[in-house]
């Protein structure tokens, strides 16, 4: 007993000497768990960081939330040649930003990647991996695979920026377990990849009774309540209308996500659950909930037709023209276009409609002048944050180009136009203005290969996924009226109102991965081409060279079940059928990041086919 004690002794005195390492500032300690390193080298060329430790009590860095715990300061006491490259996110627009960059960029960037979560997902099979079609493991890929011989990777949450120190203050993610650990980190350039957070619209209930699907957290706790409601449901003891509402799956949202959601359950009911439940199945019914009077509204008509027909011959039920009025325990109220309630009890609700705005993006906008976009940070054509002097840089949902508008440059571009002056621009002219001018305003470029199209000098299909689905080309085209007459002549007042309406449809870039990806690889030339220092004085000349983002539309895809998808190709027009779908799960393959989650996804889809869905709630 006695050789106990001592040795509990010895043991509490040796925990106490390490605990007295730590600094106490004012009487507030911070107490640092034995056996860790708290200043240490974190990278080449900063070998000697000055680790700080400040009042946990009440710290607060610009208008950061107040933390407590230990901050370090992740500085260097002499600057190296390296501007510090810091990018925030592990998302598509980030994750395509590392990976383009070369090899060797270490020798021109000291680059350190913060995400709250170390690994990269491929979200459009997201769907399949609520219903056990994919396995989680086959479409993350861990962030340090593609940042090791770059630079460097902490899994943190930025929780402030502070523009004018150019300083992040960041924590250790807290759904992780353990406890905070949160340190300052300077930067001298910064990319935002932070992406956007699940909107809900003020509706009621939304948060507490509906299933998100951003995440690989949220698909699995999917997968897990699907078993979860034919399980209870296949009770002997559990009541017919209780087993029905068990048996409702509730889809909000009848875009991409929503309808391939909704399909995937299907495939699921259909190729392996009726088989198991044969008694129950017969009570399944997937309901989709929309605003408008079609799904995938942003696809050609074509297309919305065709997946409304394939959907009622597989039992899925549209409630079109209806918008989620409250969400409670087990039923959502569906308001339609003619102010009618109706309930619809379910055993589970995905909420797939909407994105808002990144909380820390918020936070931004608070320091910075002429930030006002309702979603994300205003950037320039090069992606770079307006009001931050090109220090800070963003892409992906966290972005939006600030476009600008051909109306005010009208009176130029009608001048040098009017090749003979007599105030008046013919067809000809007018042609020519809205080629040279979509150089310098993308939107027109839309209307330019509508006006060729039209007028016999180029062919070109269809017009670009992103105009109006489904309304017709003479309301959604402002030249239209013009065509009727080769002869037409416009003034400059004329000119004024064309201009007018057609600035009027501009559109930001939408909120998908296409996107984020194109930006990401665009700033990976951007910096791998010239050395971005964030200094505005060091950066002018190269600001000048950048040549602004150009996206190009590559189609959109959607999966609608029983192994058919759909395509929305620019130029060719739909795809839709069988072969459609074979060529979306080829194209989903060969998308993958690595050689490894290719093979990973293709014995998925293979397993599948062969043995089916594992349905057991693990």
């Amino acid at each position: 007993m006695q050789l106990q004690q001592s040795g509990c002794q010895a043991f509490e005195r040796a925990s106490q000497r390490r605990e007295r390492r730590c600094v106490s500032l004012q009487g507030v300690r911070a107490v640092v768990s034995a056996g860790s390193q708290p200043c240490r080298g974190l990278g080449s060329g900063r070998q000697h960081m000055v680790c700080k430790a400040v009042a946990t009590s009440e710290t607060s860095v610009g208008s950061a939330v107040t933390q407590s715990g230990v901050y370090y300061n992740m500085d260097s006491s002499t600057k190296t040649s390296r501007p510090r490259l810091v990018v925030l996110g592990s998302g598509w627009g980030a994750m395509s930003f590392i990976k383009g960059l070369p090899s060797n960029i270490r020798d021109m960037y000291e680059l350190i990647v913060v995400s709250p979560r170390n690994y990269f997902l491929y979200t459009p099979l997201l769907p399949a991996v609520a219903t056990g079609t994919m396995e989680e493991r086959s479409i993350v890929e861990p962030v340090r695979n593609f940042i090791v011989g770059k630079g460097d990777f902490y899994e943190a949450l930025c929780k402030d920026i502070d523009p004018v120190a150019k300083e992040l203050v960041c924590c250790f993610p807290e759904d992780a377990g353990l406890d905070s650990a949160c340190f300052k980190l300077s930067y001298d350039v910064l990319v935002m990849a932070v992406g956007s957070v699940n909107n809900t619209f003020g509706i009621k209930g939304v948060d507490q009774y509906c299933f998100y699907f951003k995440s690989i957290e949220d698909a699995g706790r999917l997968r897990a309540r699907v078993s979860e409601c034919f399980e209870r449901a296949a009770l002997p003891a559990t009541p017919e209308e209780e087993r029905k509402k068990l048996l409702t799956f509730v889809v909000v949202g009848g875009g991409p996500t929503g309808v391939e959601v909704a399909a995937e359950l299907y495939d699921m009911i259909e190729c392996d659950l009726a088989k198991l439940y044969p008694n129950i199945v017969k009570d399944v019914s997937i309901q989709v909930v929309e605003l408008m009077d079609h799904v995938l509204s942003t696809y050609d008509r074509a297309i919305s037709i065709y997946t409304a027909e394939q959907f009622k011959r597989a039992g899925i039920k549209l409630v079109l023209n209806s918008r989620v009025a409250a969400v409670e325990d087990g039923c959502v109220k569906v308001l339609n276009k003619a102010n009618d309630v109706t309930e619809i009890k379910f055993g589970a609700c995905v909420w797939a409609t909407g994105i808002a705005m990144n909380p820390l993006i918020r936070q931004l906008q608070e320091k910075l002048p002429g930030q006002s976009h309702f979603r994300s940070v205003l950037t320039d054509e090069c992606l770079r944050v307006k009001g931050s002097d090109g220090s800070i840089w963003a892409l992906g949902d966290a972005a939006t180009i600030d476009q600008p508008k051909a109306l005010d440059y009208a009176e130029q571009l009608f001048d040098a136009a009017d090749a003979n002056k007599d105030g008046k621009l013919n067809l000809q002219e007018l042609r020519q203005l809205l080629n040279d001018a979509s150089k310098e305003f993308s939107h027109l470029e839309e209307h330019a290969r509508y006006f060729d199209s039209q007028s016999g000098i180029r062919r070109f299909g269809s017009m670009l996924a992103n105009s109006n689905a489904g309304a017709s080309t003479q309301e959604r085209q402002p030249l239209a009226p013009l065509l009727t007459n080769l002869d037409t002549e416009i003034t400059l007042d004329q000119f004024h109102e064309v201009l007018g309406k057609i600035d009027k449809g501009l559109r930001a870039l939408p909120a998908t991965a296409q996107v984020a990806n194109q930006q990401g690889k665009y700033l990976a030339k951007v910096f791998a081409s010239t050395k971005i220092t964030g200094s505005p004085d060091q950066d002018k000349a190269v600001a000048e060279s950048v040549k602004p983002f150009r996206y190009f539309h590559k189609g959109s895809a959607a999966y609608v079940g029983s192994d058919k998808a759909v395509f929305d190709l620019p130029r060719i027009g739909p795809l839709t059928g069988t072969g459609a779908g074979f060529v979306w799960k080829s194209y989903e393959t060969l998308s993958q990041f690595s050689f490894r989650n290719q093979c990973l996804v293709a014995a998925d889809w293979l397993r599948t086919k062969i043995f089916g869905r594992d349905i057991s709630r693990v």
